[in-house]
């Protein structure tokens, strides 16, 4: 009897850089391999370890490009070549390449479809991150080719809705109840869960606000899904999976997860992070109103008053600012930001600052700007003493207009900065300051 010959091993091959493809999008491939075989070259460009590859596809998966492709020495490709040869004459199809999700699972995850957004929303007007997320969740809805939704809670918030519509979405789905007035955790986050197991959206979007950080939570822990919170990067990846990118490990590294088990994919993204998508006046759309049965005597927090706590220059939130004067650890004291506050009156903005600022006293949680700070884009920014460390510039290097003032030359704040300043801040402040207010005495006469 003839010895059966042994069928050969597939060869997995090693992943590689298409040349002219990467966007240089943060190190997803990096982040993503099980083997540590991807660097990052001077360009933010992979470089692939092929001693080290185990051709898992990882990497390939996760890159927003399609930069990266699967090589096969010329050896690796006879034994493809004579596989598929077999399989060609025995009729026998190669098994699919597996994909990490079983029939019953791809059956539950197809029951969802579409794109939700969370209006935020306090005394009926929108948080403009709300608008800012529809724009991306445009972008997410016509790769998977659904439609772009958003939802809406409160009392009295009916033209929220036809407001979304001038911003992309399709359709609305309305919760209008006077429970809903003021925010509270108990009834928000059961009004949506209630909304999406009935219509079961794909992904569900939300602003990384102090309000959308409390809910989005709750949300996602009554429905056992995914929660990715402080998004800087979302596309779309294999198996209609949502690739959720942040920073990780102080701010070191870019992560990109996945929720590939359970729905919805649920992310939330600061404010200002995302553009804000051009106002369509005149849109229109389909509003659904859903009704809730509500019990106010099943919840345990009421409201009893509200106070606005906001002090000092009009209560003016650092996220909304067109001008802000920041200051850093070169400030020396909680007196030297007189001198920032002088300027960012004369501006018509205000002040803010670095970790390093609040934690010393010098300055209040509500002005720190950076990565356990807020996300600003602000028209003007004045960095006045900062050095620039990664966890501070990724919450202000989309501003428009850069301004650094700093005593080291080689400071990283430069590299960021439209214009950079070598000097002492505190004469070169108050003369900037001395120059607008010549300037604008001048228009005056």
């Amino acid at each position: 009897m003839a010895e059966e010959k042994k069928k050969p091993k597939r060869p997995l091959g090693h992943a590689r850089l298409i040349l002219g493809k990467c966007i240089a999008c943060g190190g997803r491939c990096e982040a993503e391999c099980p083997k540590e075989a991807v660097t990052l070259n001077e360009k933010g460009e992979p470089v692939i370890d092929f001693n080290k590859c185990i051709g898992c596809r990882r990497c390939l998966k996760v890159c927003p490009a399609s930069a990266l492709e699967m090589f096969f020495t010329p050896e690796e490709q006879l034994v493809l070549d004579e596989l598929a040869k077999t399989a060609a004459q025995t009729k026998t199809p190669e098994p699919a390449e597996e994909e990490g999700q079983s029939a019953d699972v791809k059956a539950k995850l197809a029951q969802f479809k579409g794109v939700w957004v969370f209006v935020e929303q306090t005394e009926s007007k929108a948080e403009e991150v709300s608008w800012e997320l529809l724009g991306k969740g445009a972008e997410l809805a016509k790769a998977l080719n659904v439609e772009l939704s958003t939802f809406v809670l409160g009392e009295n918030v009916e033209a929220l809705c036809k407001e979304s519509f001038a911003y992309g979405a399709a359709k609305s789905y309305l919760v209008d109840d006077p429970v809903l007035k003021h925010y509270r955790t108990e009834p928000y986050y059961k009004a949506i869960c209630e909304l999406i197991n009935k219509y079961k959206p794909e992904i569900v979007l939300m602003g990384a606000t102090p309000l959308g950080r409390d809910l989005a939570g709750a949300v996602a822990t009554d429905l056992a899904t995914g929660l990715t919170a402080d998004c800087t990067g979302l596309t779309i990846g294999d198996n209609r999976l949502l690739l959720q990118t942040r920073p990780a490990f102080g701010g070191n590294i870019m992560a990109t997860i996945r929720t590939e088990e359970n729905r919805p994919q649920m992310a939330s993204v600061r404010p200002h992070v995302m553009p804000m998508p051009r106002k369509q006046e005149g849109a229109t759309g389909v509003i659904i109103r859903e009704k809730i049965a509500f019990n106010e005597n099943d919840f345990l927090v009421k409201i009893l008053e509200l106070v606005d706590d906001r002090k000092g220059d009009g209560g003016m939130d650092i996220a909304g600012a067109e001008v802000l004067v920041a200051g850093g650890r070169g400030m020396l004291s909680k007196d030297n930001f007189k001198i920032l506050q002088a300027l960012a009156d004369e501006l018509g903005g205000t002040i803010a600052a670095s970790r390093a600022c609040v934690e010393a006293g010098w300055v209040g949680v509500e002005k720190q700007v950076g990565q356990t700070g807020k996300t600003v884009r602000p028209k003007i920014y004045f960095a006045c003493g900062i050095s620039g460390a990664i966890q501070h510039t990724v919450g202000m290097q989309d501003s428009e207009l850069i301004i650094a003032i700093n005593r080291d030359p080689g400071a990283p704040i430069f590299e960021v900065a439209t214009y950079g300043i070598v000097g002492d801040l505190f004469k070169v402040v108050p003369a900037i300051t001395a120059r607008i207010k010549e300037l604008r005495n001048q228009r005056r006469k």
